[in-house]
């Protein structure tokens, strides 16, 4: 008995020091300012971590897409119609440097940099605000974040009692899957496509381009030649990025085997898979600009003639000139653009193995390594981020309290 006493006493007095730890701990520290954590309101700090990442993503979109400019105008010319038959990534690379070596870098002006910026922050901002509106509008959660990959994956519901209940929560939860990277896709390709243009046709070109196109309002005109199939590509990616990506590697990637390293080569695969889609988009982006953008020599040869007649000159005073070339612009027609196309060049038109791997140089090293930035890198500063704001968010809350109390 007295051993069963001694043991009491003893657990006793562990308790009662393990309850003094915990209520000293729970007291704010005057010489550690950071134990005193102000509570933000919930929908502060959701808009300051949206606003971080988005701000995140845009300067790393803007340094990786600036670096790999060589890349971008191989990939642009791999899926024109100005290269054809054989050897056709050896033109692309001759297009690509026929200015000099740093001439992929010329056509970067502010515009692009801007561009860039707003097309990763605005893709991240608009994914992420219509992933957490479109949740909380039909009652499902957000896609996975951060440390939820590295979690195992929820186990399936085992009461069928709630299968009503849980088929509506899951045909929810696919509609609001399909709707945000339609819409955040879309909205990216707002801000990007006019500048993704100007890149492929030089801004002098467009411009006369431009002039010459019948808009059919303001909002098609804003949003630049080939909108379409720009915003399809922009889908596709994003579905890949911010959907599928981390879905699959939460789900089924072996749960021993999850770490950031294999996040990084895991979202670089499945950049692989999306761009064998969004190839088909961007080939058809590329052969619609060649379309709206032809050279017409019809029109100059008439005028030679007429002139060289009115001259009373031989024609062949002029027989070995090269009559001026007229650019000339008309409206895209897509139906016509993937009938030529298909007639000319088959299915490579849209489809071919030099032409994938051209978008995937261009394209893999930011969009591949973009799930694993998003969901790797940018939570490491996410508490720095709203320790600053808790700080200048208390101090403020501070003032407005002395001076009620004044």
């Amino acid at each position: 008995m007295e051993e069963s006493s001694d043991e009491t006493t003893i657990s006793a007095t562990e308790y009662a020091a393990t309850a003094a730890a915990a209520a000293a701990a729970a007291q704010p520290s005057a010489t550690s300012p950071s134990r005193d954590v102000v509570k933000l309101p919930t929908e502060l700090q959701n808009s300051i971590l949206v606003a971080y990442r988005s701000v995140g993503i845009g300067t790393f979109g803007v340094i990786m897409r600036f670096a790999g400019m060589p890349l971008e105008k191989i990939a642009l010319f791999m899926n024109s119609s100005q290269v054809t038959g054989k050897n056709q990534f050896g033109q692309s690379i001759k297009l690509t440097f026929q200015n000099g070596l740093l001439s992929p870098y010329r056509v970067v002006g502010p515009a692009s940099l801007v561009a860039w910026f707003m097309q990763y922050s605005v893709m991240g901002l608009a994914f992420q605000f219509f992933d957490h509106a479109l949740s909380k509008a039909f009652g499902v959660a957000p896609v996975y974040y951060g440390d939820e990959l590295m979690e195992p994956p929820p186990p399936p519901p085992s009461n069928k009692n709630h299968d009503k209940h849980d088929a509506t929560y899951q045909i929810k939860s696919i509609i609001k899957t399909i709707l945000a990277p339609i819409l955040a896709g879309s909205l990216e390709s707002t801000v990007a496509n006019r500048a993704e243009v100007q890149r492929y046709y030089g801004p002098t070109k467009l411009a006369t381009i431009e002039s010459h196109l019948q808009w059919k309002n303001a909002a098609a005109k804003f949003c630049g030649p080939a909108f379409l199939p720009n915003a399809m590509r922009n889908v596709i990616m994003c579905n890949t990025s911010f959907i599928i990506t981390p879905i699959t590697y939460k789900m089924y990637f072996p749960q021993e085997e999850k770490s950031q390293g294999s996040l990084f080569w895991f979202g670089m695969g499945m950049n692989f898979v999306g761009n064998a889609v969004a190839i088909t988009q961007q080939a058809l982006w590329g052969r619609a600009l060649d379309y709206a953008s032809y050279t017409d020599t019809t029109t100059a040869v008439a005028a030679t003639t007429t002139t060289t007649n009115a001259a009373g000159s031989s024609s062949s005073s002029i027989g070995g000139q090269q009559p001026p070339q007229q650019l000339v612009a008309r409206n895209i027609s897509y139906s016509q653009v993937i009938k030529s196309s298909l007639q000319k060049d088959g299915i490579a038109a849209f489809f071919t193995v030099p032409k994938w791997a051209s978008r995937i140089l261009m394209n893999a090293p930011v969009q591949g390594s973009l799930p694993w930035f998003y969901n790797n890198v940018l939570p490491l500063g996410e508490e720095s981020v709203l320790g600053v704001v808790r700080t200048l968010y208390g101090d403020d809350h501070g003032k407005k309290n002395n001076c009620t109390i004044s």
